[in-house]
């Protein structure tokens, strides 16, 4: 398997495999459009025939907030360390682009834990984030976690740094 950046030519794999997770309510449903526009976000892992089998996006709030979203990995190929590499690269992602911290929203709270990741109040987490709630299949009864990782300080703090410094990286 091959985790790299994902190519337009993905996106109908990437479209059948986030379909997949939202028709089980696990994730918001995305149009081929959405994808396509979105496409630089996205890292995919894939089989040895160029079969997307994974995907993960990363989405950028602000300067020092980013959110990991569409994470899914086909189910045959669950527990094997792709959604682990999938995760891995969005951090790297955002290291790469100076943005300070992670979250995620999930139902996977231990998996994103062993990741690095900790538990946070959603109410600390800035308004403009929920604007794609009610797309969701839970709306307006949600159940999901948030989890943030932030990376170690290096001299002066940025905001998310020093608002979410309980648990640095």
């Amino acid at each position: 398997m091959n985790i790299r950046p994902a190519r337009v030519s993905d996106v109908p794999g990437i479209h059948e495999l986030v379909g997949t997770f939202a028709e089980n309510k696990l994730m918001i449903r995305r149009t081929m459009a959405e994808l396509y526009e979105s496409i630089q976000e996205f890292c995919v892992a894939v089989d040895d025939d160029n079969h997307v089998v994974g995907c993960a996006a990363l989405h950028v709030f602000w300067e020092d907030l980013s959110e990991i979203r569409c994470l899914a990995v086909a189910e045959p190929l669950q527990g094997h360390g792709l959604g682990r590499g999938l995760v891995d690269w969005c951090w790297d992602r955002a290291r790469q682009l100076d943005v300070t911290s992670v979250f995620a929203l999930t139902n996977s709270v231990q998996f994103f834990t062993r990741c690095g990741y900790h538990p946070i109040d959603k109410s600390e987490l800035p308004q403009g984030i929920w604007s794609e709630c009610v797309r969701c299949p839970a709306f307006p009864e949600c159940k999901e976690s948030a989890l943030i990782r932030v990376h170690e300080p290096t001299g002066r703090l940025s905001r998310a740094e020093s608002r979410y410094a309980a648990a640095p990286v």
